[in-house]
């Protein structure tokens, strides 16, 4: 029997850049990339196990922007134009680099992306959520939700009706396309504050991740760390992120990602290309973007002029050594864990899964090796799931969780900080506002019902975290603060038409055409609730 469990959770999460007034949206660009680079070939891993007969359990996260971008018609269509003219480039760059050091990773990139339609157009006919139930139902992955617009709930959490519709939206949202209701949320950023968890029990949610310093600075100090979860007073787990196995897989100073054999990132093609030869892959404006072809090493730390080509068989070689290299800490560790314990010790490895594939190249490879390895070469570690580990271990230590997040310094700076601070306040007041407006109108129907309806989606757009980390960071400020603004501005034009009476359909006609997430969604999420809900609105 082994010693111990290892549990890999993947969060996959986007903003909801769908842009339907034009094709050409830099933003939207993100979800192509991520389709391309992490979703598709992790998936192609995934069906590659299961076809080899290798046994595996992983946790992956599906953010409800996330899903409803794949499930939306208009985007699958986009992105098929978007790989074909990947596969003209690819074609192009076979010809182009022939004879030179970079002609193999041009046939790499060939390869790639024709493995990528067929995947994306032939097996699944544009919707990968087929792909991601299926490994469900084969008993692979465990999927677990994630708040509806992935909104900061520690600074939400003083209305709780706001934290609850996002976490009932979410809740419908996955039963909706999975078929079941989810075990496990996702809290977005990691966030917890208290309080948190009691609105995830009136939802059905057993447990959740904080980072280390959440379980290890709980209100009563746990017994075995982060190696085994807690329950809250309200009976949920929180499962805490293991730094040792985490920081080997996401630093690029002291991790893997690093090495100088992986591709570096940052030099692209559709920079260096002369500007005639590349236009046409480029935006229509002449502004430059990464197309995903490129052809150059991390090297070390020199500059992006000093790279030296990259060897698509070299980089394999390395992933193979850096997944030996993983599973033998992990044996390591749970065999000292495992004689300090009276069980298992469960070491949870938690990711962003666009850093496989997307930021590390290699990522979505070295896991595949990985996975193999612990199936053949080893019988120290189990891979498991939250919910497996609480089916075999329902005896925990109680005691609260602390307040924290992943992001830097721990707790909410990177979300409240003097550059984003200036939109809670609008927030606090909109989500007021949608209270009201579900509390006064307790049956709508008509056009009243579309604007209702239309307030909830803009304000739970204007929600999400991603606005305030990215005027936090840095990126693409102008858009995270017009998109925060305009979302504010679609709830407050909404609020007042639906006060006074005078409902303008055509301004809803347009909202529902551009921002048509949770289609499903309805008002009364966002009611005041005397007593607990014991299930979502279904």
């Amino acid at each position: 029997m082994a010693k111990g469990y290892l549990a890999m959770v993947m969060h996959a999460h986007l903003p909801y850049v769908r842009h339907p007034e034009t094709e050409h949206f830099l933003e939207e660009k993100w979800f192509y990339e991520a389709l391309t680079e992490t979703y598709i070939p992790m998936l192609d891993v995934f069906e590659g196990l299961v076809r080899d007969n290798v046994p595996f359990r992983l946790t992956f996260s599906i953010s409800p922007p996330l899903l409803s971008m794949l499930t939306d018609p208009l985007l699958q269509q986009r992105y098929i134009r978007h790989l074909e003219k990947l596969m003209e480039l690819a074609h192009k760059e076979e010809g182009k680099t022939y004879g030179s050091p970079y002609h193999q990773a041009a046939l790499m990139y060939k390869q790639k992306f024709q493995r990528a339609y067929e995947i994306f157009v032939h097996h699944y006919q544009g919707n990968l959520v087929q792909a991601f139930k299926r490994l469900q139902d084969l008993n692979r992955l465990e999927i677990t939700t994630c708040a509806a617009t992935h909104g900061f709930l520690p600074l939400m959490i003083h209305n709780k009706e706001a934290v609850r519709a996002q976490i009932e939206i979410a809740v419908n949202l996955h039963r909706q396309h999975f078929g079941c209701s989810p075990r496990g949320i996702w809290l977005p950023e990691c966030g917890y504050a208290e309080g948190v968890d009691e609105i995830l029990k009136e939802f059905g949610l057993q447990f959740f991740f904080t980072d280390s310093h959440g379980l290890l600075f709980a209100a009563h100090r746990p017994r075995y760390g982060v190696y085994a979860p807690l329950y809250c007073p309200s009976g949920v787990a929180a499962f805490g992120r293991d730094l040792e196995s985490s920081k080997q897989v996401w630093s690029a100073q002291e991790g893997y990602p690093g090495d100088v054999d992986y591709r570096e990132f940052y030099r692209d093609i559709g920079y260096d290309r002369e500007y005639e030869y590349i236009k046409d892959y480029i935006h229509p404006d002449g502004i430059r973007i990464h197309t995903g072809m490129k052809y150059y090493r991390v090297t070390g730390k020199v500059d992006l002029a000093d790279k030296q080509p990259y060897h698509p068989e070299w980089a394999r070689n390395k992933a193979d050594t850096h997944a030996g290299n993983f599973m033998f800490n992990r044996e390591k560790q749970i065999e000292f864990l495992a004689s300090l314990m009276d069980r298992p010790p469960v070491i949870v490895a938690p990711y962003d899964a666009e850093l496989f594939g997307h930021w590390w190249y290699e990522g979505p490879m070295w896991l595949d090796f990985l996975i193999r390895k612990i199936a053949y070469d080893q019988d120290t570690i189990e891979m498991i799931t939250p919910s497996d580990y609480l089916q075999k271990h329902k005896c925990n230590q109680v005691t609260r969780p602390c307040p924290s997040t992943w992001g830097s310094s721990g707790y909410n700076e990177v979300w409240l900080n003097e550059k984003n601070q200036w939109i809670y306040r609008h927030l606090h007041m909109a989500a007021d506002r949608m209270r009201e407006l579900a509390d006064l109108f307790p049956q709508a129907e008509g056009n009243l019902l579309r604007a209702l309806n239309q307030a909830g989606r803009e304000l739970l757009l204007a929600q999400s975290s991603d606005w305030a980390f990215i005027i936090s960071t840095g990126t693409m400020v102008p858009y995270a603060e017009r998109r925060t603004k305009q979302h504010l501005a679609n709830f407050l034009r909404l609020y007042h038409e639906i006060k006074y009476c005078r409902i303008d359909e055509n301004f809803i006609a347009h909202l529902e055409w551009q921002n048509n997430i949770f289609p499903d969604l309805h008002y009364r999420s966002w009611r005041t609730r005397n007593t607990p809900a014991l299930s979502a609105i279904s």
